[in-house]
């Protein structure tokens, strides 16, 4: 392997010059830098990395965590295609400012996330980013003081700087376009309540028919959906609780899935019923799982979970840290737009109190 001394020797100057043109930290000639640098490109010559960090106390490295590119078997619901949405654009974000991002997955095993750590450190990374498979709080392992870490779709108990998805929001969101429409009768068959999306979510629902007057009916929510790779719970689950809402006095018109995953399902239970989306009722997702999303028929309206932004918001937050920014307090909520499409058929206006009466009534006199 070439060094320095024989690059020198090739293009006839000092190692000190062959230093000074792969630093730039100093000025050389034209002439003499066309010289070293044709040197270094015929002997293949590449400089240390270790010798410059040194040098420089800038490694221009970021290390990642994520179990996105080889999941444990019970968390396969949850985690992949959102992982790996983040973990590319954070690598963008970092590429367009110059870095480099080493990626290491745990396999499923979270008790490798400390030596994940520390051989980041040992690697002399600048700062490090977690990437949580979904929406949960988590327990990382001690790490060296002064360490520059942000979390990605995750959060812990010591306040380390996170991004989260906006789940209260997006349900919000959601529900108001579907009361916009008309429906004013919404059943919501959420996720499993042991996750931090089914609580968040559940109160955004219930802030939209707040703000609508609309009562809360704790009957036309139900979880509907399991934690566990089960796939004969998860749909007799489902079909146990669309059997529910639909029995009951008064019927949901529209229903809220907990993502669209779940609502592919429905669309075969609602039809072995007899019931036509969205002719008898109306459906929406949460996630905007394209694949899903735009190949059912009717294409399915749902809530995009900003995951690419995540991840951008994530690369920008580190990159802060890094500068020697302060840290925000709070976590970053990022939040998703509505997605409409042919899931979700519109209500006829109802009059519903006697003012509306007396209005139409002057109208047509």
């Amino acid at each position: 392997m070439a060094t320095i001394y024989d690059v020198a020797k090739a293009a006839n100057v000092s190692p000190k010059t062959v230093s000074r043109v792969i630093n730039g930290d100093a000025p050389v000639g034209k002439k003499t830098r066309d010289k070293v640098e044709a040197a270094i490109a015929s002997l293949g010559y590449v400089p240390s990395l270790a010798a410059r960090t040194m040098r420089s106390n800038r490694s221009g490295l970021v290390g990642l965590i994520t179990g996105a590119i080889s999941l444990a078997p019970d968390s396969s619901e949850f985690g992949g295609l959102p992982d790996l949405i983040i973990v590319q654009r954070v690598q963008r974000v970092l590429e367009d400012n110059g870095m480099s991002l080493l990626i290491s997955d745990t396999g499923g095993k979270q008790e490798r996330v400390a030596d994940l750590m520390r051989t980041f450190t040992e690697h002399r990374v600048e700062g490090m980013l977690y990437v949580g498979d979904y929406h949960k709080r988590v327990d990382l392992p001690p790490f060296p003081d002064g360490t520059k870490l942000v979390l990605a779709n995750c959060y812990d108990d010591a306040g380390t700087p996170c991004v989260l998805p906006h789940d209260r929001l997006c349900q919000k969101m959601l529900v108001e376009a579907l009361i916009a429409k008309g429906h004013r009768r919404i059943a919501y068959l959420s996720l499993s309540n042991d996750i931090d999306a089914t609580r968040l979510r559940t109160e955004g629902y219930r802030d939209a028919l707040e703000a609508a007057g609309i009562a809360f009916d704790p009957g036309i929510v139900i979880p509907a959906d399991t934690r566990m790779s089960d796939p004969q719970a998860e749909v007799q689950l489902l079909w146990d609780a669309i059997e529910r809402i639909m029995a009951d006095d008064h019927p949901p018109t529209a229903i809220c899935f907990g993502n669209d995953r779940i609502a592919l399902r429905a669309y075969g239970i609602l039809r072995s019923r007899g019931l036509r989306v969205p002719d008898d009722i109306s459906v929406a997702g949460f996630d905007n799982h394209r694949l899903i999303a735009e190949t059912l028929y009717p294409q399915l309206t749902t809530v995009e979970l900003p995951y690419a932004a995540m991840g951008v918001r994530a690369a920008h937050m580190l990159l802060s840290l890094i500068k020697g920014e302060e840290a925000p307090s709070e976590p970053q909520l990022v939040s998703g737009p509505v997605c409409w499409r042919d899931s979700v058929l519109p209500r006829p206006a109802s009059v519903t109190n006697i003012n509306d009466i007396a209005s139409l009534g002057r109208k047509s006199s």
